[in-house]
């Protein structure tokens, strides 16, 4: 029983350590002229759904929960935008070449009508962000469209 003591106690020590250690905010305070949203016209309704359920990981600005302040939650979310970002970054919409939007907008349909985005790790808390069947048509017809235009 000691023993459990012990390494509990050493746990502990760790988990309140690890809490001293800095992350990097993805917070911005200016949206660039490149921005997906002020580059095409989005309509209302689809533009929200998306800053809602895209931006937090594929912007600049994330809208950081309460608990992104806990490590080891603190690294898994900061990795996890780092990866949404590479993939893709709406607020540098513009500055991608038009064969790379055209192949970005192709990788948005795909990955909205597989369900693969949003992901289920991010709706499993944030609800609001998951698409409805209704939204998903919308929204794939919309980005359908504007792929087709470009």
């Amino acid at each position: 029983m000691k023993i459990v003591k012990i390494i509990a106690g050493i746990l502990l020590v760790v988990f309140v350590v690890i809490q001293f250690i800095p992350t990097t905010r993805n917070q911005s305070d200016t949206v660039p002229q490149t921005d997906f949203m002020l580059v095409h016209k989005v309509p209302e309704a689809i533009q929200k759904k998306i800053q809602v359920s895209c931006y937090d990981c594929h912007s600049n600005n994330t809208q950081y929960p309460w608990y992104n302040r806990v490590q080891p939650v603190a690294w898994f979310l900061e990795d996890h935008i780092k990866e949404g970002k590479a993939e893709l970054n709406f607020n540098e919409w513009d500055s991608l070449s038009s064969r790379r939007k055209t192949s970005k907008l192709r990788s948005i349909i795909k990955q909205i009508e597989s369900g693969e985005m949003p992901l289920d790790s991010y709706t499993l808390i944030h609800r609001d962000a998951k698409f409805s069947k209704e939204e998903t048509e919308e929204i794939i017809n919309w980005v359908t469209q504007l792929k087709d235009s470009l």
